[in-house]
């Protein structure tokens, strides 16, 4: 993979699951794709449902014993690349391949501080921010600490 073929994106104040749809498509193009800022990415919806909905997923577990169950992620970049694997046909050969080419950072790191970030028009937050949950809000709420 040629290095112009990267895109890195900017999750910040972007709808997670429109990016998550544009970064899916990129990455089903045969695009590597590098998404930065994940805990800035946003949840529409009202703050009690939104966490509400994700803490009764993570009651869901195994019966013969909890470490077999779902391993339910907690990080804002794991719970942006899980969003994506729900995406792209992942059991499929295009479809893993195509996760193999997706990074997700909290944060920048060091060596993309000089990458062009693109944001996408039509994932940007409508409303003002406030009204919505960011991914490091819900992350804290279902136990991450950074």
């Amino acid at each position: 993979m040629s290095s112009e073929s990267a895109v890195y994106v900017d999750a910040t104040n972007q709808i997670a699951g429109r990016l998550s749809s544009k970064v899916a498509k990129l990455l089903l193009s045969g695009r590597k794709v590098v998404v930065v800022n994940a805990e800035k990415a946003l949840l529409s919806g009202s703050r009690a449902s939104v966490v509400r909905e994700w803490q009764a997923k993570l009651e869901i577990a195994s019966h013969v014993n909890p470490i077999y169950g779902p391993i339910h992620p907690r990080r804002p970049d794991n719970i942006l690349k899980r969003m994506v694997r729900g995406m792209v046909p992942r059991k499929k050969a295009k479809g893993a391949s195509a996760m193999k080419r997706l990074r997700v950072y909290v944060g920048t790191p060091g060596g993309l501080d000089a990458a062009k970030l693109t944001q996408f028009k039509d994932a940007a937050a409508t409303r003002p921010v406030p009204v919505y949950v960011t991914m490091e809000e819900l992350a804290k709420t279902l136990g991450w600490n950074r």
